[in-house]
């Protein structure tokens, strides 16, 4: 399989599991939106700027992973995927752990896209500073996710518990944060340099 293929094939199974989860979501409808909304908004930008600046297929690869989480999470709620029910009730756990899966990849996605959009649009080069300046883009979007969080339960209450997904957890918060800067870390330290290998063929194109 190629890599362009492969891309293709990423966003056929992401669509087709947009549109799946819409149909009669385990969550209410309002929920669904909020969780998969910005699988919405990234399907339509990849697509308008996939020819002037196609992404290498690691940064694809992790993108596809979390629009799948954001979309499973949309259509059962976080606090609520059957699979993670098993590993709760299986290991005596004392509540769902899907929602701190989804916030340690959204560690990993600011990291690995930021890595690309700034080697490949500015100055910065690979080394210690590009890594520690990642670590806090990935902190500050999982902190302003938080806030949308926040803003959420202000606006809707009907929507917040599910949308939150705490489950009575009183530092979620600041718990889904280190979990973001932890992905940040692990990502850089184990795909930078597949994406270098991506990066260096593409650009010579």
């Amino acid at each position: 399989m190629t890599m362009n293929q492969e891309k293709l094939l990423w966003l056929s199974v992401v669509a087709a599991s947009l549109l799946y989860s819409a149909i009669d979501p385990v969550a209410d409808r309002l929920t669904w939106f909020m969780e998969t909304v910005p699988v919405m908004i990234a399907i339509p930008i990849l697509l308008l700027t996939y020819q002037r600046f196609p992404l290498t297929l690691v940064t694809v690869r992790v993108i596809a992973i979390f629009a799948l989480i954001l979309i499973i999470g949309g259509h059962y709620t976080y606090a609520e995927n059957p699979l993670f029910n098993w590993i709760q009730d299986e290991f005596d756990l004392a509540r769902n752990h899907y929602d701190r899966m989804g916030h340690f990849v959204q560690g990993v996605v600011p990291a690995m896209v930021g890595r690309e959009l700034l080697l490949r649009t500015s100055p910065l080069e690979r080394g210690k500073w590009l890594f520690f300046l990642l670590c806090c883009v990935s902190l500050a979007v999982s902190a302003c996710y938080e806030l949308i969080e926040w803003w959420a339960a202000v606006i809707n209450d009907q929507a917040a518990e599910a949308f939150l997904g705490t489950q009575g957890d009183n530092w979620d918060a600041q718990w889904d944060m280190f979990l973001a800067l932890i992905g940040s870390i692990i990502s850089q330290l184990t795909l930078a340099n597949s994406q270098d290998r991506q990066l260096d063929r593409l650009l010579r194109r």
